[in-house]
């Protein structure tokens, strides 16, 4: 964000990055995780906006999808000379700046018949493989995922992490079916550092709409680095105030005393931020290259916390030794693919498809080996997933979100069942039957292309609306209770209680009983049935 910043409004990355975070540490440490889930929303909202804003610019009011195909088709015929002339300075070969590789012109290397249009890519199926494992990694280790799963209804976290991940899947695929594919079709002059660094979608909006699709991009990107580090700022302060302040520093600590630690934290891994992007830029390392690496250092811990959520005999201990062999076995893979490959170590050398590749690979692979061997032959439990809870003990004995419906065993099981039967069904289709099904395409044709657009119109349509609209209607009376609320408060009148739904009905005849007097019993007066017995006797 910090680049893009520095590239259409001229301010220096540094202070970019210095003063984004404090964006994210003002509403974070005064609103907490309600903060956090309300600004979310509205972050998102405004990020699908743009998107669908971006995808119409694109293929209804500037181009459409045959003018984007013919382009693209035009893209890989030109040659190193024509390329040359295409990317200079008065459009003669003397005057280019045009490096081969660094701009799209030109075929591309191995893509069948140096197309763009096709699936057939080795590059794009290395990357597709690394961003597996390391989107596998952000999930089971970003502890936003699991705090936010926590705070939701058992039911409500089954659906709504399927639901979210589909309409998440519009943004990398819609605005790539967009922008991404705009900025190679109109060979704009974006190097791949630039394209690493995130410059492609506020490149091809200030090409379409001038500043204002500057602004919009800058709005979009601001909304969703503010979202995302709202709810890691929230995921460290919790980790730091009760796994570590709270279990090993002050068992005894009362709620105001982690809300305290846990602003504080806040503040500091804000400054941190800050200060580690200022770091990776200084040293070269862009976006792409950092988006690469993540699975390294984090895709060992995939599989060992897989098998510790699913597996009773899966061991503690040996899931804490998968993970960090997985990671000092994948860092030296790392190291050593680049030695071999390019014959010395570099941060270009390191960045490569196949090094970075096989720094994933053997991350994921060796933790999930070395845990099953530990958990099977060495150390095998056979844990009681119901003793579960018995383990877990509150700061303050509120427990207003738990009601006996929600802790329903088989209500548990049946929300167990439906993530997972749709998790694994999901999984396999955009992993393996999606991308097979596009194999025999080859290069796409003209009606393919466009049928791959309309695909990806209707998804970002799609999930726009879904993640709009489904929130508010399902949170309807709560929404307008508080707008009655407020509706009386500027009245200055007293607003109407509402019942507690969880209330049972016999403690609500109690509080019925104690409000009002007693009344003497009056006696029984027969039911006409039974005067009608008497008289017949």
């Amino acid at each position: 964000v910090a680049a893009t910043v520095q590239a259409l409004t001229g301010m220096d990355y540094r202070l970019a990055a210095f003063l984004i975070p404090w964006g994210v540490i003002l509403y974070t440490a005064s609103g907490g995780l309600q903060a956090t889930f309300l600004a979310s929303y509205i972050h998102t909202v405004i990020i699908y906006a743009v998107l669908i804003l971006m995808v119409f610019v694109v293929y209804v009011k500037v181009y459409s999808s045959d003018q984007i195909y013919t382009f693209l088709d035009l893209t890989v015929t030109y040659g190193e000379e024509e390329c040359k002339q295409i990317f200079s300075y008065n459009n003669t070969v003397e005057s280019t700046f045009f490096v081969p590789g660094d701009y799209a012109c030109g075929p591309v290397a191995g893509n069948r018949d140096g197309s763009y249009l096709t699936m057939i890519s080795g590059d794009g199926l290395m990357f597709g493989i690394i961003n597996i494992v390391g989107n596998f990694g952000t999930v089971f280790v970003d502890q936003s995922y699991w705090q936010s799963a926590i705070a939701a209804r058992p039911e409500s976290a089954a659906r709504g992490y399927v639901l979210g991940g589909i309409c998440w899947f519009a943004i990398p695929f819609s605005l790539a079916t967009s922008l991404g594919l705009t900025s190679t079709a109109l060979m704009l002059p974006i190097t791949a550092s630039e394209a690493g660094s995130g410059l492609v979608p506020p490149a091809v909006a200030s090409h379409l709409l001038g500043d204002a699709g500057s602004v919009l991009i800058l709005i979009m990107l601001f909304m969703a680095i503010v979202s995302t580090g709202s709810a890691e700022s929230i995921a460290v302060s919790s980790l730091v105030a009760y796994d570590i302040y709270r279990e090993y520093i002050n068992p005894e600590a009362t709620g105001d005393k982690i809300l305290f630690i846990s602003r504080v934290v806040i503040v500091v891994f804000g400054l941190i931020m800050g200060a580690l992007a200022i770091l990776l830029q200084t040293i070269g390392l862009n976006l792409g290259w950092v988006y690469l690496f993540m699975g390294i250092v984090i895709g060992s811990a995939v599989v060992p916390l897989w098998n510790m959520m699913t597996w009773t005999k899966a061991s503690g201990t040996g899931a804490i030794i998968a993970a960090w062999s997985g990671l000092f076995l994948a860092v030296i893979g790392w190291l050593v693919g680049a030695k071999v490959q390019s014959g010395s170590i570099s941060v270009a050398t390191l960045g490569t498809n196949e090094v970075m590749l096989s720094g994933n690979l053997i991350a994921i692979l060796s933790s999930a080996f070395i845990h099953y061997v530990y958990s099977k032959f060495i150390d095998p439990h056979d844990y009681d997933f119901t003793e579960l809870n018995k383990h877990i003990t509150l700061v303050e004995q509120d427990t207003r979100g738990l009601t006996e419906d929600e802790t329903d065993p088989v209500m548990l099981r049946r929300a167990e069942r439906w993530i997972t039967r749709r998790g694994y069904i999901l999984t396999v289709i955009l992993i393996f039957i999606w991308p097979i099904l596009s194999v025999p395409a080859g290069v796409y044709t003209r009606p393919y292309f466009s049928f791959w657009v309309l695909v990806a119109i209707a998804w970002g349509f799609g999930a726009a609306i879904i993640i709009t609209i489904l929130p508010l209607t399902e949170s309807a009376e709560d929404i307008n209770m508080v707008l009655s609320g407020m509706y009386h408060a500027l009245l200055c009148k007293e607003a109407p209680q509402a019942a507690d739904p969880n209330l049972e009905e016999n403690e609500a005849k109690e509080v019925s009983d104690d409000a009002t007097p007693e009344k003497e019993a009056e006696p029984e007066k027969p039911s006409e049935d039974a005067a009608v017995e008497e008289v017949a006797a």
